[in-house]
């Protein structure tokens, strides 16, 4: 009996003593506050900095099944940040919940239009980020659905929340008075949210590329099947997902990001025709090439819209791939945010090498390194 007191004596001390240290690991000091400018906001840290800490921001994002919303969700989540992922198929939510540590990620449903849900997806936030964008329209929604009437619903969610920034992604290229419907609802998106939140942040990017894209995937997949549209004369400047995910998580604390609008475009320039011989010199086919009239695939592109099931391919899509990229002279871009982007050319075999056939899988690639004669690949010495 004694020698069982005793050991539960010697328990209760050691609990005793390691509560002590624990409360000694989690003072406060000055530097764990932070404030938001605008609404004097407070947030406290927590821990030591990371992905198991608190850096005392939430921010939700919209858009995050995307193909650049799992990028963004995951460097936030990185640093500490509490992020609410809002969804509308649980599904596609799923792969996000081990973006960040235990409780770092909320998962919440929504629909565009509904305000309530919206106020409850923004309403603990500090930051949001609007990543929702549409390729192509859909029974349900239009490009002015999507792009006009829920960028601005998603403003005055915000602002009717006293939410302290607002980032709204649209696309490169995006003017009123461009050719191409998506990229008007684009612009027109930009003044609606500017229209609530005068300081809301614009972030404008290129053509983006990486593991899940719909760029080099298509190009690297479509052996056999690919099309000229505009004879592969458009100019563009891709950028990396990774890259402008970075430019969104650097914009969380940059409050003097204010109120501007950014330009994120890779920094060289090249023609469709580039990215395809690009894409032979990694892959080690020939990736044959059919030419088509741009009219022909615009009708085309008109008949297969009208089936009754969702078609990626539409005659808007057919225009865009005619537009050159223009960046807009004196526009602020990823130097202002202390980025470099990163060339294609550089890494494109990590995306681009599982396109590979066994027999060549390993080889490494140097530009240049040798050339494709009837579909058999031949090394220069």
């Amino acid at each position: 009996m004694l020698a069982t007191a005793a050991w539960k004596q010697a328990g209760r001390r050691s609990l005793t003593d390691a509560a002590k240290a624990v409360t000694a690991t989690q003072t406060r000091a000055m530097h764990d506050l932070t404030m938001r400018k605008k609404t004097g906001q407070t947030m406290v840290k927590y821990g030591r900095g990371g992905r198991s800490s608190t850096n005392g921001h939430i921010a939700t994002v919209f858009g995050c099944t995307g193909f650049l919303g799992r990028y963004v969700v995951s460097k936030l989540a990185k640093q500490g940040t509490q992020v609410v992922v809002a969804y509308r198929d649980p599904d596609e939510a799923r792969h996000l919940k081990v973006t960040g540590d235990l409780g770092q990620i909320t998962p919440l449903e929504f629909d565009l239009r509904n305000k309530d849900q919206l106020m409850e997806c923004v309403r603990h936030s500090d930051i949001v980020y609007n990543l929702i964008g549409r390729d192509y329209e859909t029974k349900n929604f239009t490009f002015e659905n999507v792009h006009v009437d829920g960028s601005r619903a998603l403003a005055e969610a915000c602002a009717e929340a006293d939410v302290a920034r607002f980032v709204q992604v649209s696309a490169l290229n995006a003017s009123e008075d461009s050719t191409s419907k998506f990229l008007r609802t684009k612009a027109l998106g930009e003044k609606a949210v500017r229209e609530v939140l005068p300081d809301a942040t614009i972030v404008r990017p290129g053509t983006m590329w990486g593991h899940e894209d719909r760029f080099l995937n298509r190009i690297g997949a479509g052996d056999g099947w690919q099309y000229w549209i505009n004879e592969g004369q458009t100019k563009i400047r891709p950028v990396a997902a990774t890259d402008v995910a970075q430019a969104l998580e650097v914009m969380l604390t940059a409050e003097s990001t204010m109120g501007k609008t950014y330009e994120l475009y890779g920094p060289k320039e090249y023609k469709i025709s580039d990215i395809y011989e690009l894409a032979r010199e990694i892959i080690l086919k020939p990736l044959p090439i059919r030419p088509l009239p741009t009219s022909v695939a615009r009708l085309g592109a008109t008949l297969l819209d009208k089936l009754p099931y969702n078609q990626m391919i539409s005659p808007d899509l057919i225009e865009r791939m005619t537009l050159d990229d223009k960046p807009t002279p004196g526009a602020l871009t990823f130097a202002d945010l202390y980025i470099e982007p990163t060339v294609l050319e550089a890494v494109a075999i990590q995306f681009l090498r599982r396109f590979r056939s066994n027999a060549v899988f390993d080889l490494p690639f140097e530009k240049g390194e040798g050339k494709i004669e009837k579909g058999v690949y031949h090394i220069i010495d």
